[in-house]
Order: structure tokens, then C-alpha cells, then sequence
């Protein structure tokens, strides 16, 4: 966002004393303006010999950067005039030796692999961690920065690349990781204070650019008018940020440290004193254990003009995202210099121009070959022998009549030997061409000059004996990518915030797509199929656990796919039976349209046995058989005894329901006899046995019960009689008493039979 008070309110913000946080921005853009001064002066000696180190590379014979300005003014024209004019010729061996580092890490890039770090880490997760940052490398064009910081390293010392976000699109707020090429290594200035060589525990950084005044103004339009800054402020240091024509912008990122104390409570959870976490936890009960102090660290960013904060925000990683890669590295006297290849080289390169020069300058001002006769040999025929140089004549004559006094023709013109070089300007020159090799640790069999070596093993370790003199340009890469690969990790969970899907990108180049929902409790879910077990897709949650990384550096996934072909096209060669066994892969290998389709189809000719992916034995497979068949059974036999138990309890309830109705009917009969003491046993029986007949064969008890003539049974009989209006289903199914003798009717508990 743009601020609208212009650098002098800011300024007398801080001198009369102001709010807050004008106070803040002004002490912030103070503490900057001094630390960049100090990294000026830190890196001025180093990087002047940088630059002189990045025209020497660049050196053409059109520029003639390779030679001295003090000795092109003894050779070359002065003033115009061509007096004394000699050669200065410019034939570049460095170039060569640069690229035989960088195009060899062209062919082997290092790339960072994650991995998990501790017992919460899952290792599908780190499969998605990889695949999500092979495809931010993709996206970026990662390559491209890689190899412009290992060309600015190998050539003078230092390269750098960095890490940005960006938002998906137009119409979106998610945002992305990228990785970004820094081409100018002059516009870093990092924390000349640093240890690690990556400059992974800087404070701070800054990246410069020189904008003209008229860009400025349309991309700041709300920023103080740059006349105010020029005439209002003061400072001397503002040439170094405002001249004539342009205007200097700094991207500063800073790490801000705050005091804090961290509490363990119990059952190990862990929570900063004073935030959310710690308050939910001290409601539950439970109080601090252990404390310790803190210094927590926020990455901040700002872009400037130095006297005005442009824009501002935090950084979500807790790294400052540039990457430095190093090529040499010292420290002398307090003060840091680094150096590429080129800077030992110099010297020895300087000679070599210096005595092919001094051999072309002797052999044109060495006469030409003359042709040598006698006297009256080319009288007559002056004009051929003149322009023999020169034209293509189809024959030339000499007079036949001049003798040598005995009688005899004397010899024909013969042409002089042309001038040689000198033995020792050769062998000064030869000199030269070796130290150079010397100086970049570089000899003839890295640069593919033929040896005396025959196999090919020799001759590899005869090139690794070169690789190795060069091989800590390739290994501070791989360090720094190490690095950027860890700030990755270390991002990829605070910008992939919110349910959505991530695309990655496999070893073999296949892109794919994972589910990321940062709000589920475990490193991956798996959604399975209730009905087939299958599982139909995963959840990742990459803030589940702590990730590492590592480096590999070797071939890329297409380079090792040539040499499998390669091997494999020789392995056929030699045994053809291998095709029945091996076809379909050896064709999967191969890059012609329509090659993974027949792969496909030429694995569905080979045996399935050998197609089965199962290591096991065939005994162990049959008795994985038995148990599968005894394991269904089993659970047949299950099946069964819970069908047996089942129809066991329903036996067992239609008992209790029968004896519970037996007892209702007792209960109730011996009710009518206490309520009717009075009456003779001959009524009684009379009562009982019409009300059996009647349930027998109606069922309905009551309806059938002569009780319900008021004059037989009295009123409050009637009242206590519900409970007998259904009989046992049993007596139910009895026939009628006419058919039924008398000894098999049922008689209640306590009837008079």
C-alpha cells in the first residue's frame, strides 16, 4: 500500500516527537539508510575486482577488455595516429573453462528433496511436499535462475535468486510460491556480518533497482514529490539514493525481534504467555510448569526511496527469501572478498594474448619470401615474375641461354623459406595456454582433448580428476538450493492456508493433483470405499509434523531415462529371450508418439505370473489360500450360530410370555374366589366352566363370561375382570370341550376340579 505523508512530515515526526508509528518508520528508514552505507563499504573493495572479473570474462576484440589500459596506450593508435601501432589481439580461453562448470551443472542440477523429521511426519506427505515444489520450480522457470546465479558464481564470486509470492490469478486472493531470478548481483546487498555461506542467519538484505524519475512517479503516484525530498531533507547521504535522471528503490526485508516468554503445561502442550492458546489452556486449570525466554523473529519488508516507506508488509517465512551462492570465500583483516574462476586466471590469459600478439606482429613485419635467380634469368619477363605474388600465372619463363661459364644452364629461380617463429616466443605462448588450465583447475581431459586413455573407465576418471578441481562451484549450488528448497517447506503450509487442490509434478515429469486441508488433525486421511475397501482419495495436511531436506545431485529424470534405453538396448542385443520378459518396459523408454500405448498392449502378451508384483513363495501363497477358505467358513459357521441363537431366544421369549399370562389368569381366579367367598363351590364351578367354554371357542373371555348378567356377578367383578379378556395363544388352539376329554382340559392353579 502507498503511504500519502511525504519523508519531511516523517522527518519531523521523529524530531518533535510524533505518534507511534511515524516514530517507528522514521527510526526503521534511519537504522536502513545506515546499514546499507555499511554494506557499501563492505563490499566496495570486493566487488570492484567482481566487476573487473565479470569485463574480463565478457572481454571480446571488439572491447579489448583483457588488456591493461595503461599498455594499450603504448600499442595502440594515439591521438589518431597509427605511429608505432602494434597488435593487440583478444583470443578469450576463458569462457570455455566457465561454461565446463556451468553446463556441466546444466546436466547434473542439484535439486532438494523432503523428507520427515520427526515421529508426527508422514512420509506421503513429503511425497506432496516434493511434487508441490517441483511444481513451483516448473511455474518459476526455476532453471532460470538457478543457472544465472551459478554463471554470476563461477565467473566472479557470487549470484543470488529469491523467493516471491504471487496471487494464482485476477480473480483470486490464493496465492502461490515462485521462485525469482536476480541477474544484477551488484543490486544485493545482504548482511556483510553473515557465517553461512547461503546467508541463511542474515538480518538483513537489501535489493536495489534505478528507476527514472518519470516511472517513478506514474508506479508511486501518492509518494512525496521528489523536489520536496531534494531541497526538504538535508541528508547527505541522499545522492546516494536520488540523482540526476533516476531515482534509487530499495526492496528491504529486516528481521524484527521480540521478547517473549514460552510456558510448557501439562501433558507437554506449549503455548507463548499472554496469546489465546495459553489463556484456553490456564481456564482449564492448568498452570505453567516451565518457562523460558523466547526471541521470536518476524521478517519485515518494505520497498523505499530512503527517505519514505513506499510499501510495506510481513513476510510469512521466517527466513529472509534470498538465497546467496558462493563461489571463494575469505575474510582478511575484517573485510570479506570472494572470487570466481576467472580471478586466478587473469594473469595467465593476459600473457597468452600478449605473445600471440608479439607472434603475429613478427611475422608480418618479416619480409616476404623473395625468388632468388641469376642476373639475365628474367630479363624479358620482368612483368610475370613481378606480379607472381600476386597473379595466378599459368607458367613463367627464364631465359635458357645464361651458362655458368662451363658450358652447363644454370638452376631455376628457386623461392626463399618463409619466416618462422621464434622456438621460445612458441613455447612462451604454449606456457600461457597451460597456466591458464592450471589456474581453473581445468586440463586436457576435461576439455575433451584426446589422452592416452582407451577404455572408457579411464577415461571418466580421468575427467572426474578435472570435475573435482571445480567441484565446490556445483557444491555451494547444491547448499544454496538446499536452502531455498527448506524456505519452501517452511512457506508452503502458511500460503496453502485454506481447503484446496495443489498441483504437483512427479520425478518422471507427470502432474497430478492433491487435496490440502490445513484444518483436519492428521498428516493424511484416507476416504475408503465402505462396500470394496478401496480408497477413492487422500487428504493432506501439510502442518502435521516437521520436514527436512536433503540434496541430490546427478542426471535429470530424462537424461537417466536415455541411459536405461541405452542399457536396456544392449541387454536385448545380447539376449532376445529378454523380450518375453522385459519388452514392455524397454518400450515404455522410448520417446515416439504412441510408445506408452504399446508398452501397454505388449505387457498383456507377457506371462502373468511374471507380471504379479507378489514376492511371495508358493508355498506361502497357498497357505495365504487355506486361511483365506477357513476364515470364510469361519465366518459361515458364525453366520449360523447367530441364526441358531437367534430362533433360541424367540423359543425362550413365546415361554415367558405364555407363563406371564398363566400366572395373570391364577391371579384373577383367586381374586373371583376371594370376592365371592360367599358363594356355593357348585356356582363357582358353573362360572369357571362356561367361562373356559366360552374363551375356547370364541377367545374373547369376558364377552362369553355369564358374569355380565348383573343378577350373577356382582358390579365390582365386573370392574377387576380386564385382564382376563384374552386367554394364552396355546389354550387358544384347543379344541372345543365337547371334544376334548375331561382329564386334558386345563384347570387354573387353585380351581376345585
Amino acid at each position: 500500500m502507498a503511504y500519502h505523508d511525504t519523508g519531511i512530515n516523517e522527518a519531523g515526526a521523529v524530531s518533535s516527537g510524533g505518534t507511534k508509528s511515524d516514530r517507528d518508520n522514521g527510526e526503521m528508514l534511519a537504522t536502513m539508510r545506515t546499514r546499507l552505507t555499511m554494506a557499501i563499504a563492505a563490499y566496495s573493495d570486493s566487488r570492484e575486482d567482481e566487476l573487473d572479473d565479470l569485463r574480463f570474462r565478457a572481454a571480446s576484440p571488439d572491447n579489448q577488455w583483457q588488456w591493461p589500459a595503461d599498455v594499450l596506450a603504448t600499442r595502440g593508435s594515439v591521438q589518431g595516429q597509427t605511429i608505432n601501432a602494434r597488435p593487440c589481439l583478444t583470443i578469450n580461453k576463458l569462457p570455455q573453462h566457465v561454461l565446463q562448470v556451468t553446463n556441466d551443472q546444466r546436466q547434473n542440477r542439484p535439486s532438494g528433496k523432503v523428507i520427515p523429521a520427526d515421529d508426527k511426519a508422514d512420509v506421503e506427505v513429503a511425497e506432496i511436499f516434493n511434487g508441490i515444489v517441483r511444481h513451483i520450480e516448473y511455474i518459476s522457470d526455476a532453471d532460470v535462475a538457478y543457472d544465472t546465479a551459478c554463471d554470476n558464481q563461477v565467473t566472479f564470486g557470487e549470484g543470488y535468486f529469491r523467493i516471491l509470492t504471487e496471487y494464482c490469478d485476477d480473480q483470486s486472493f490464493e496465492q502461490d510460491l515462485r521462485i525469482g531470478r536476480i541477474r544484477d548481483s551488484f543490486s544485493v546487498y545482504m548482511d556483510p556480518t553473515i557465517q553461512d555461506p547461503c546467508g541463511s542467519d542474515a538480518e538483513w538484505c537489501f535489493i536495489n533497482q534505478e528507476i527514472t524519475k518519470d516511472a517513478y512517479e506514474r508506479e508511486f503516484p501518492d509518494a512525496a514529490p521528489l523536489s520536496s525530498l531534494a531541497y526538504g531533507v538535508g541528508d547527505g547521504q541522499l545522492n546516494a539514493w536520488i540523482n540526476q535522471d533516476t531515482v534509487r528503490i530499495a526492496e528491504y526485508f529486516y528481521i524484527k525481534h521480540e521478547s517473549k516468554k514460552l510456558n510448557q503445561y501439562p501433558g507437554g502442550m506449549t503455548a507463548m504467555a499472554g496469546s489465546p492458546e495459553a489463556k484456553q489452556i490456564e481456564m482449564m486449570g492448568l498452570a505453567a510448569t516451565k518457562t523460558r525466554d523466547v526471541d521470536v523473529r518476524t521478517v519485515k519488508w518494505c520497498k523505499t526511496n530512503g527517505f519514505e516507506v513506499l510499501e510495506e508488509r510481513d513476510w510469512a517465512g521466517k527466513y529472509i527469501p534470498v538465497i546467496r551462492v558462493i563461489g571463494n570465500e575469505f575474510e582478511i583483516d575484517g573485510r570479506m572478498y570472494v572470487s570466481g574462476l576467472v580471478r586466478n586466471a587473469k594473469d595467465a590469459q593476459r600473457m597468452y594474448n600478449y605473445w600471440v600478439s608479439q607472434e603475429a606482429e613478427m611475422l608480418a613485419l618479416a619480409p616476404k619470401a623473395p625468388f632468388i635467380g641469376y642476373g639475365g634469368q628474367f630479363e624479358g619477363y620482368e612483368t610475370q615474375w613481378k606480379t607472381a605474388n600476386i597473379n595466378n600465372w599459368p607458367y613463367l619463363e627464364v631465359n635458357p641461354d645464361v651458362t655458368d661459364g662451363a658450358g652447363g644452364a644454370l638452376p631455376l629461380p628457386q623461392r626463399a623459406p618463409p619466416p618462422l617463429a621464434q622456438n621460445g616466443l612458441l613455447q612462451a605462448k604454449m606456457g600461457a595456454a597451460d597456466d591458464i588450465k592450471g589456474t581453473t583447475g581445468q586440463y586436457d581431459a576435461s576439455l575433451g582433448s584426446q589422452s592416452n586413455e582407451v577404455s572408457g573407465r579411464a577415461i571418466l576418471a580421468r575427467e572426474r580428476q578435472g570435475d573435482t578441481g571445480t567441484y565446490h562451484f556445483i557444491d555451494n549450488l547444491a547448499r544454496a538450493i538446499r536452502y531455498a528448497t527448506r524456505q519452501l517447506v517452511d512457506m508452503i503450509p502458511k500460503i496453502y492456508d485454506t481447503q484446496r487442490v495443489a498441483r504437483i509434478i512427479g520425478l518422471d515429469g507427470e502432474t497430478d493433483q492433491a487435496m490440502i486441508d490445513p484444518t483436519q488433525p492428521e498428516a493424511v486421511k484416507k476416504i475408503v470405499d465402505q462396500q470394496t475397501g478401496a480408497t477413492i482419495k487422500k487428504i493432506y495436511n501439510p502442518n502435521v509434523g516437521k520436514y527436512d531436506v536433503a540434496v541430490t545431485t546427478g542426471p535429470s529424470y530424462m537424461t537417466k531415462r536415455q541411459e536405461a534405453l541405452d542399457a536396456m538396448s544392449r541387454l536385448l542385443q545380447g539376449n532376445p529371450n529378454l523380450w518375453a520378459v522385459a519388452g514392455d518396459l524397454f518400450i515404455k523408454n522410448m520417446d515416439w508418439p504412441g510408445a506408452q500405448e504399446m508398452s501397454k498392449r505388449f505387457a498383456k502378451t507377457i506371462d502373468p505370473k511374471l507380471m504379479d508384483d507378489s514376492e511371495a513363495s508358493p508355498e506361502l501363497a497357498q497357505a495365504q489360500q487355506q486361511m483365506q477358505a477357513m476364515g470364510q467358513e469361519m465366518q459361515q459357521m458364525h453366520q449360523m450360530l447367530q441364526n441358531v441363537s437367534q430362533s433360541m431366544e424367540a423359543q425362550t421369549l413365546k415361554v415367558k410370555e405364555f407363563d406371564s399370562q398363566v400366572k395373570a389368569y391364577d391371579a384373577e381366579t383367586k381374586r373371583i374366589s376371594a370376592v365371592q367367598a360367599g358363594m356355593s363351590p357348585e356356582q363357582i364351578q358353573d362360572i369357571v366352566m362356561g367361562t373356559v367354554h366360552g374363551m375356547i371357542t370364541s377367545g374373547d373371555l369376558i364377552n362369553e363370561m355369564p358374569g355380565r348378567d348383573q343378577d350373577m356377578m356382582p358390579q365390582d367383578m365386573m370392574q377387576n375382570m380386564p385382564h382376563m379378556q384374552q386367554m394364552p395363544p396355546d389354550m387358544q388352539q384347543m379344541p372345543p370341550p365337547e371334544m376334548m376329554p375331561m382329564e386334558q382340559m386345563p384347570t387354573p392353579q387353585g380351581m376345585p376340579q
